[in-house]
């Protein structure tokens, strides 16, 4: 089930149901992907057409923002609960994990964070098999070379899932502009998971989740990253769901 907040089609299921959908995909003929839907995914997509594109091609949009569940509230839905990239992640890596006989790829963030990835995959999921990873150059756009080499390396090892960690919304065009060419089931834009995965950035506390307050914390850590996220994107989103609030 969905509903239309801002002009996107966002998933109202819990976590447990669209992690479910995402395995039971796995396992039918052709491709499919997932993003995270929140208030600065939203501001963002207001000046980047190409953003806008993707959010909308998304086969799973979650909310992942407690502003996202204020919205729908506001808007007469029924998304009761966030949906984050960490649920996805975990969700459907156990669901793998059980099954056994699957492959997953990771392609992001440093290689210093994929060798812990490495190191931790192997531990926690030892029914599934690392089928590879890949660092690409930290830099706004890539090269046809680069680009070539990067789906190269994913197509060499047909993974199940690909998770792609290159911060919104570089990764969601990425997967976007690329799904197509890529030998996967399944792509995964997750941004910051990576980190908290290894423990390079500490998620907050489970208190400050059911709060609504997640971000607090990590404000506190990440202040130059995040400041814009919380004091320009959130505002920007809450009036303009005001605004469709008041114009049924």
């Amino acid at each position: 089930m969905k509903e239309k907040i801002l002009g996107y089609q966002v998933d109202a299921c819990g976590v447990d149901e669209c992690c479910d959908a995402i395995f039971a995909a796995l396992r039918t003929p052709g491709k499919r992907w997932f993003a995270c839907f929140n208030p600065h995914s939203y501001a963002e997509s207001l000046t980047d057409e190409m953003f806008t594109s993707a959010l909308k091609s998304v086969d799973w949009l979650v909310p992942d923002g407690v502003g996202v569940v204020v919205a729908s509230r506001m808007l007469g839905g029924h998304i009761s609960d966030r949906v984050t990239g960490s649920d996805i992640f975990y969700g459907l890596l156990g669901r793998m994990n059980e099954a056994g006989g699957m492959k997953v790829f990771f392609l992001g963030a440093s290689e210093e964070t994929l060798t812990d990835i490495r190191a931790r995959i192997a531990l926690d999921y030892p029914n599934i098999e690392l089928a590879g990873t890949f660092s690409p150059p930290f830099k706004p756009e890539y090269s046809g070379a680069e680009l070539d080499k990067m789906i190269s390396s994913v197509n060499t090892t047909k993974p199940d899932v690909l998770w792609v960690g290159m911060t919104a919304p570089k990764q969601e065009k990425w997967i976007y502009e690329n799904l197509a060419l890529l030998d996967v089931k399944f792509a995964g834009a997750i941004g910051a998971v990576f980190d908290f995965y290894t423990g390079r950035v500490k998620r907050s506390h489970p208190l400050f989740q059911r709060l609504g307050l997640e971000w607090l914390p990590r404000l506190l850590q990440q202040p130059r990253r995040l400041w814009r996220r919380i004091f320009v994107s959130a505002p920007i989103f809450m009036m303009h769901v005001v605004k469709q609030r008041f114009s049924k």
